[in-house]
């Protein structure tokens, strides 16, 4: 195994395992659903909310067929994206690749366990005595667009870089 494939499989384990780790703990042992909104910071919350639908909540599905088309979707991606990754000739390719990986497969691990992904994370801001509010997100959600911005970088400091051969 390449030192650039191993670093990708390392981020991606470190993603998934913060993700579910920090799921398992907020739902199971601090009991966020008890505790309802909980101001950590002026402008950071931690809430439970639970997403039946992919990114920002689109496409909201509660049934067992739609349920089992995004993981069928999501299961091809990461397919996709393992081969991507395993061609990718930077480390900062393989590792933007490793953390898309661990944090779909985190979001997978959560619509199989629940029938919803599981966020937590509110970002907020009070501009002019009006509270604006971000989407909910997870730790998953955050290594996908870490991710995706890792690529994005590699794509302009080295355009053929990401392109599989």
């Amino acid at each position: 195994m390449s030192p650039h494939l191993r670093s990708g499989l390392i981020a991606a384990i470190a993603a998934l395992i913060a993700d579910q780790a920090s799921k398992l703990w907020l739902l199971h042992i601090f009991e966020i659903g008890r505790h309802g909104a909980v101001r950590v910071t002026p402008f950071f919350d931690l809430v439970l909310a639970w997403n039946t639908g992919i990114s920002y909540g689109w496409f909201q599905n509660e049934g067992a067929l739609g349920q089992a088309i995004l993981l069928g979707i999501k299961a091809l991606a990461v397919i996709l994206l393992a081969v991507w990754m395993a061609r990718s000739q930077t480390r900062l390719a393989v590792i933007g690749l490793g953390l898309i990986i661990g944090g779909a497969i985190g979001n997978a691990i959560d619509r199989l366990a629940y029938g919803a992904v599981v966020d937590f994370a509110l970002l907020h801001a009070e501009i002019g005595g009006k509270t604006y509010n971000w989407y909910v997100f997870n730790l998953a959600d955050v290594a996908i667009v870490a991710g995706v911005i890792g690529l994005l970088y590699d794509s302009f400091v080295r355009p053929d870089a990401v392109k599989t051969p």
